[in-house]
Formats: structure tokens, C-alpha cells, sequence
């Protein structure tokens, strides 16, 4: 789909790519354009995002109004084939962009708060058995929505540390977008805690609505949750299970600290020693 974009606003204008990274730089109109995703995770259908591979080990993004679609479609009969650990690695992705919408320091704001609560609750209760029931239409077009209106969520808000961290495992160690953000994911959640308690607290209420106690037992609560939910759906939980060593860290925290238009939305600041410590948390 952000192939798709990109080959959009690039068909009727002498702009070369290189020159459209960044945030608002596309200059032109674009062709018409409809996204169909076959995956319950990017929710890039709604964005104004396309992230695209530019080296080995490098990506880049570009961020403009022209990227928005003129109609998305959400078909579940597109993803009943899908395998379940990417079903469940695009699924936790979504989940992502729902929980950093709703931290987002900058740009949180009623709406994407809105998008992304409803976006969480049809997620948290339908990837499990979109993953261990396939064909099942009705989960499989929750997961759908509830992507889709993360999407949408983070468009508004844009999202934080847990992307940052996850581009350099992606980007270097070609591991799906989805799984890489699940790894760092319950890591970068305890990190923010000092900042951020209160509104996983009552994220808390949805992911795990059974969950009680103080603000802290019930944040706590929701980084179990997500745990829990890699572990059920049989997704690699450390990075040693994607090939990733000791002696990687320090690359890895090196590139982390380049993604500062991700780092700035973080409710926590996160320095590069941070970094590495979030890092050595996941190895």
C-alpha cells in the first residue's frame, strides 16, 4: 500500500523520490487512489504515511496530506488465508498504534484518544481467535476495523519509542515490522511508566477489564496483557529469537536515537543509554 502511494503522486510529477522524505515535501497532485489492505496491522490505508526500504538496512518515510486515499476497503475474506503468527505479529502492531496514540506527548488530543480506545477494544478481543480460527469472517473484520481506526488514531497522534526502537531491529535484522514492535513493546511500556501510569491505567480497563487495584496494578496489568497476548499467539518474545546478540545493542541503540520524529511524540524522553537498557531488557 505505501508502494502504492508513492507510485501515486510520482506518476504525474518529475519529483524525485529522495526529495519527498520527510514531512510535507510531496509536491504535485497525485492519481486516484484506493487501498485494500490484506493485513490487520499498518492500518496505512487512512494514513498520509509510506515508509519504503532505501538500502540494506535502511528505511525511510514520507508524510504528506497527498497520501491520504480516496477510498479504502476493508474486505476480511482478504486475510481469513493469512498465517496466524503474522496475524498475530500485524494484529499486536495495531495494538501499538492504538497505545501510543493515547500516550502521544505533542498531539493527543479527544479524537485519536476515541479512535484508539475503539480501536484497542475490537483488537484485544478478537486477535486470539482471529489467530486460532482463521476463517472466522467476524473476528477477522474486527481486526480490520480495529486497525484501520488505529490507523487513523495515530495519524492524529503520532506514536513514540516503541516505533523508534523497533525501526533499527526491522531495518537491520529484517524482522517484520509487527514482530519487532512486539519484541520492544512490554519494555518500552515499563519505561514510560514514570510518565504515562494514569493513561495505561485506564487502558488497562479495556485490554483487561477485569483488572483492579491502584493505578500502577492496573498499568502493570496491561503490560502482562500484551505479554501474554504475544505468548498465546506464539510470537517470538526476546530478540535472541531473531538473531539479535549482546554485542548488537549498541548499534542498535545508535540507530534508535536517529528516529527523533518518533522520540519527540514518547511520553517519557528517551536518552541513548536508555536506549540500549530498553534493548538489553528485550535480549
Amino acid at each position: 500500500m505505501d508502494v502504492a502511494k508513492l507510485t501515486a503522486v510520482q506518476a504525474g510529477s518529475a519529483q524525485a523520490l529522495a526529495d519527498m522524505y520527510g514531512i510535507g515535501k510531496v509536491a504535485g497532485r497525485r492519481l486516484p487512489l484506493v487501498q485494500v489492505p490484506t493485513t490487520a496491522g499498518t492500518g496505512s490505508e487512512v494514513t498520509n504515511i509510506a515508509i519504503v526500504t532505501t538500502g540494506a538496512t535502511t528505511k525511510m518515510g514520507v508524510v504528506a496530506p497527498q497520501l491520504y486515499a480516496d477510498l479504502a476497503v476493508l474486505d476480511a475474506s482478504l486475510t481469513a488465508g493469512l498465517p496466524a503468527i503474522v496475524t498475530a505479529a500485524t494484529g499486536i502492531d495495531a495494538m501499538v498504534h492504538a497505545i501510543e496514540a493515547y500516550t502521544s506527548r505533542h498531539k493527543k488530543n479527544p479524537l485519536s484518544d476515541m479512535l484508539a480506545r475503539q480501536a484497542l477494544h475490537l483488537l484485544s478481543a478478537n486477535i486470539v481467535k482471529a489467530c486460532e480460527h482463521g476463517h472466522d469472517l467476524e473476528a477477522r473484520q474486527a481486526m480490520l476495523l480495529g486497525a484501520c481506526l488505529a490507523g487513523q488514531a495515530f495519524s492524529n497522534a503520532p506514536v513514540g519509542a516503541v516505533h523508534a526502537l523497533a525501526y533499527p531491529i526491522g531495518g537491520i535484522f529484517h524482522v517484520a515490522h509487527g514482530l519487532s514492535n512486539s519484541l520492544v513493546l512490554p519494555h518500552v511500556l515499563r519505561f514510560n511508566l514514570p510518565s504515562a501510569t494514569g493513561l495505561y491505567a485506564e487502558l488497562a480497563g479495556i485490554v483487561v477489564p477485569h483488572a483492579a487495584g491502584s493505578e500502577e496494578a492496573r498499568a502493570h496489568a496491561l503490560i502482562v496483557a500484551m505479554q501474554q497476548i504475544a505468548t498465546i499467539t506464539g510470537v517470538e518474545t526476546t530478540l535472541q529469537q531473531v538473531g539479535i546478540a549482546e554485542r548488537d545493542l549498541d548499534r542498535l541503540a545508535d540507530e534508535a536515537m536517529l528516529q527523533t520524529r518518533l522520540l519527540g511524540n514518547n511520553p517519557r524522553e528517551v536518552t541513548r543509554a536508555d536506549a540500549r537498557e530498553i534493548y538489553a531488557a528485550a535480549l
